[in-house]
């Protein structure tokens, strides 16, 4: 990330690019499209024989390029990011309990069905943070096209070892999940799902994020953890959580973190987003 990226998020003056603009007309370069981009270019006289297309032949090639839709290249219904908080608040039962409920869920077979049985593929990419310099994507984006695929991220997840132990910069947390959206697949619906225990402490609070960044399309959902803070379900709830359909998780502890995050993730997956569901709260912002 620029440094004019990072001054301008906390609060700072910075370049004019510093906007985070989720937007769906990002450039996506292949490999391929770059050799192709390096090729020299071709000489007068092609270009001269190129020119010599007939009128009919042109007005025909026009008419197929506005019949033919374009589809996204991968189909996919959602993509979905998982923050998940490593603050040092979070002691290491509690990580374990904070991963191993991510694991379970994605093992659960009502999960599964809801991933796999309805039309177009889901994205999951996953990422750990804490202090207003510590977020790290611990998954990158993956394509949920079958068993197997899911599979594949529950082991990499049994792998992981903590990322950090710092403070808790919700804010922080908020723009990392909203600039990883950027680089998902192109996909129908995009969420962010943040889980937390505690409030921002280090950094931009999300108020700020939300003033200077357009999340633009992405729902953000919380799931707060309780046991340390009075009322954090009342900070997730009017500070944390955004956009179309946006919702609030509570478990009393994180020794209930894996029921709960569960059925966020099953409410995530299926009438949460694609039934138009109405959201715990009033539009925030």
């Amino acid at each position: 990330m620029s440094g004019a990226l990072e001054a301008l998020c906390d609060g700072h003056s910075g370049g004019s690019d510093a906007a985070l603009s989720p937007g769906r007309g990002a450039r996506i370069v292949t490999a391929a499209q770059e050799w192709r981009d390096k090729l020299p270019s071709a000489p007068y006289p092609a270009i001269m024989r190129g020119r010599a297309l007939t009128l009919p032949l042109v007005v025909l090639l026009l008419a197929m390029a506005i019949a033919t839709p374009v589809r996204p290249a991968t189909e996919c219904r959602l993509a979905l990011a998982l923050g998940l908080d490593v603050s040092r608040s979070v002691t290491d039962p509690a990580y374990a309990l904070q991963v191993e409920g991510v694991r379970a869920a994605l093992a659960d077979s009502a999960v599964r069905r809801a991933i796999l049985e309805p039309q177009g593929v889901v994205a999951l990419a996953v990422y750990e943070w804490s202090g207003r310099w510590e977020q790290t994507v611990v998954i990158g984006w993956t394509l949920l096209r079958n068993e197997a695929d899911i599979d594949a991220v529950i082991a990499e997840l049994g792998a992981l070892e903590r990322s950090f132990r710092g403070f808790t910069a919700v804010g922080r947390a908020l723009f990392f999940g909203g600039r990883l959206l950027l680089g998902a697949p192109d996909c129908a619906a995009r969420t962010l799902d943040l889980s937390g225990d505690g409030r921002n402490n280090d950094g931009p609070d999300p108020a700020r994020i939300y003033e200077r960044f357009n999340f633009g399309d992405i729902t953000v959902n919380g799931l707060a953890i309780g046991g340390l803070e009075i009322g954090l379900l009342d900070y997730y709830a009017n500070e944390v959580i955004r956009g179309p359909g946006a919702f609030v998780e509570f478990a009393q502890d994180w020794r209930d973190f894996p029921p709960v995050f569960r059925r966020k993730l099953l409410r995530e997956l299926t009438a949460g987003l694609f039934a138009a569901a109405q959201p715990q709260r009033p539009t925030l912002r």
